[in-house]
C-alpha cells in the first residue's frame, strides 16, 4: 500500500516538473525569495539590476518580480516584434493597474484610441503652434518676473533643478490648465506627490502614505475647474478631455482625478530634462561655447528651426537621462521571432518588459563610452544629424528612445521638445548662470525613477544667476 501510494505521489510530482519547465522559452531567473523573486532589487535599482541580469543570461530573460514572471528584451533590433504586436501583446491592465496604484483612478471604459486621438488633436499642428506660443509667453513672463525687484547685478542663489522645474512646470500649468492664481501652490503639491510616485506605484508606501495621500486629495480640489460640476468653460484641451470623459459615463469625482493624471503626463519631463541639460552645459564648458555660439544671434522663433548643435545636445541629454520602460501583458501565447533567428515561446499571462535605457541607450556597441556626455554624439561632420547607429552589424531603426516607439510613442512629444528648448534658450539669453562651486559635478540620479520617463537626481547642483545687462550679452 505504501508503496503504491510512493509510486502515485512520484509520478504526480513528475508531472509537475514536465508541465512546470519552461521550454524553448528565454533563460528564467527566480531569484532567491519564493513569489518575491527579483522584486526588491528591481525595484531598489532597475538598471543596476537588469545590467546584471543582461551580462548573466544575454539580450533576453525571464525574472519573477512579485509574482509575475517578466521576459525582458534588450535587443532593440528584436523590439519591433513586440511594439507592432496588439494581438498577442496588451498594456490596459497594466495601465489600469498603475491608474488605480497611483492616482486612485479607475477608468473602466475609456478606450486609449480615443484619449490618444483627443490628444493629437491638441498636440500636433496647428494647435501645437498655438500651444509653443502660449508656453513661450509663460516662460517669459515667469522667468523676468521671478527676478523683478532684484537690482540687475543682483546674484541670486538656487539648486539647479528646483529652479528648472520650477519654471517650466508652472508656465506649463498656466499653459494647459485653467488654474491663474494658483500655480504656485499646486507646484508645491505636484512635488510632494512626484516625489512619492515610484513607491505608489510598486505599493511599497508605508510611513509616508499619509503625505502622498493628502497631496493627491489637495491636488484633486486644486485642479477642479468650476464647470466641472456643469458650468460653462472655454474650449480648451482641459475641457475637450474632460468633456470626453463625461461622454464616457466618468463621473466628476473620478474626471478631478484623471485631471491629475494628465498634470503629471504633461508636467513630469520637460522640467528634469531642462535640468540635466543645462547641468551638462555647465559642465562641459566646450559644449556650453557650442550651443552659445549657434544660437547668439538667433530669435526665439528661430529655435524651432534648424539649430543642429543643440538638437545634438538634447538629444545626448535624453539619451543619458531618459529611462522609459515600455510594458506589455502576454493575453496569447506568443512566438517571439529575434532579429538573429532565434524564437522564443512567450507565455500567457506572463509579461514583456522593454528597457530602452539599456539597449540602445546605454549599450557600448551601439554608442561608445555611453556613460559619457558627448555634445556631438548626434551630428555628422557636416552639421546633419547622425541617425546611422548599428548592432550585431545591422543599422538600428531605434538608436536611442527617450519618448517610446511605435503607435504609443508620447503624443507630447514636440510640445516637450519645443518646452525645453524654449527656456534653455531663454535662460541663456537673458540670464547670466554660475555654479557656485566651478569644480562641482552633476548629482547621481535617483535609482527609484527607473521606468517613469525622465530620470531625476539624487540631490541638487547650487547655481547662482543674475539678469544679464542686454539681451544676447553672451
Amino acid at each position: 500500500m505504501l508503496w503504491t501510494i510512493f509510486l502515485l505521489l512520484s509520478g504526480l510530482l513528475l508531472l509537475v516538473v514536465l508541465f512546470s519547465t519552461r521550454k524553448n522559452e528565454p533563460p528564467l531567473d527566480k531569484g532567491v525569495l519564493p513569489w518575491l523573486g527579483h522584486a526588491l532589487e528591481f525595484g531598489k535599482d532597475a538598471a543596476k539590476f537588469l545590467a546584471r541580469m543582461k551580462d548573466k543570461h544575454g539580450d533576453i530573460f525571464t525574472v519573477c518580480v512579485a509574482g509575475h514572471y517578466v521576459t525582458v528584451l534588450l535587443d532593440p533590433n528584436s523590439y519591433d516584434a513586440v511594439l507592432n504586436d496588439v494581438t498577442s501583446l496588451d498594456f490596459k491592465h497594466i495601465r489600469s493597474q498603475l491608474l488605480q496604484r497611483i492616482f486612485s483612478l479607475v477608468l473602466p471604459s475609456i478606450k486609449p484610441e480615443a484619449e490618444r486621438k483627443l490628444m493629437e488633436r491638441h498636440f500636433q499642428g496647428l494647435s501645437l503652434s498655438k500651444l509653443n506660443n502660449t508656453m513661450n509667453t509663460h516662460l517669459q513672463w515667469l522667468l523676468l518676473s521671478d527676478q523683478r525687484g532684484c537690482d540687475a547685478t543682483e546674484w541670486r542663489e538656487d539648486g539647479l533643478f528646483s529652479f528648472c522645474y520650477s519654471l517650466v512646470f508652472r508656465a506649463g500649468y498656466l499653459t494647459l490648465f485653467e488654474g491663474k492664481d494658483n500655480a504656485a501652490t499646486v507646484y508645491t503639491e505636484f512635488r510632494k506627490f512626484d516625489d512619492l510616485l515610484a513607491k505608489l506605484a510598486r505599493r511599497s508606501i508605508n510611513r509616508e502614505n499619509k503625505v502622498a495621500s493628502s497631496s493627491r486629495e489637495q491636488l484633486w480640489e486644486l485642479l477642479s475647474p468650476s464647470w466641472l460640476s456643469g458650468g460653462s468653460g472655454p474650449s480648451s484641451w482641459q475641457r475637450n478631455y474632460c468633456h470626453l470623459l463625461q461622454e464616457e459615463g466618468v463621473d466628476a469625482e473620478m474626471q478631478k482625478r484623471a485631471l491629475l493624471l494628465q498634470l503629471w503626463t504633461t508636467q513630469c519631463n520637460a522640467g528634469p530634462a531642462a535640468f540635466w541639460l543645462l547641468g551638462f552645459l555647465l559642465t562641459h564648458p566646450e559644449a556650453m561655447e557650442a550651443v552659445k555660439s549657434e544660437i547668439r544671434d538667433l530669435t526665439l522663433q528661430d529655435i524651432s528651426l534648424q539649430t543642429p548643435v543643440f538638437d545634438s545636445v538634447l538629444s545626448e541629454t535624453l539619451r543619458l537621462t531618459a529611462a522609459v520602460m515600455i510594458n506589455r501583458e502576454v493575453v496569447q501565447g506568443k512566438i517571439l521571432h529575434m532579429a538573429n533567428g532565434q524564437e522564443y515561446h512567450l507565455r500567457q499571462g506572463d509579461r514583456v518588459c522593454l528597457f530602452p535605457f539599456l539597449s540602445p541607450q546605454m549599450d557600448p556597441e551601439i554608442h561608445q563610452d555611453p556613460q559619457i556626455f558627448k555634445y556631438d554624439r548626434f551630428l555628422n561632420e557636416d552639421m546633419t544629424v547622425k541617425d546611422t547607429f548599428y548592432k550585431n552589424e545591422k543599422r538600428l531603426k531605434w538608436y536611442t528612445m527617450p519618448w517610446g516607439a511605435g503607435k504609443n510613442m508620447c503624443v507630447g512629444k514636440e510640445f516637450a521638445v519645443a518646452t525645453i528648448k524654449q527656456f534653455v534658450f531663454l535662460v541663456l539669453t537673458h540670464l547670466d548662470l554660475v555654479m557656485c562651486d566651478p569644480e562641482a559635478k552633476l548629482p547621481p540620479v535617483n535609482p527609484s525613477r527607473y521606468g517613469f520617463g525622465m530620470l531625476q537626481p539624487d540631490g541638487d547642483m547650487q547655481i547662482r544667476y543674475r539678469l544679464k545687462r542686454t539681451q544676447h550679452e553672451m
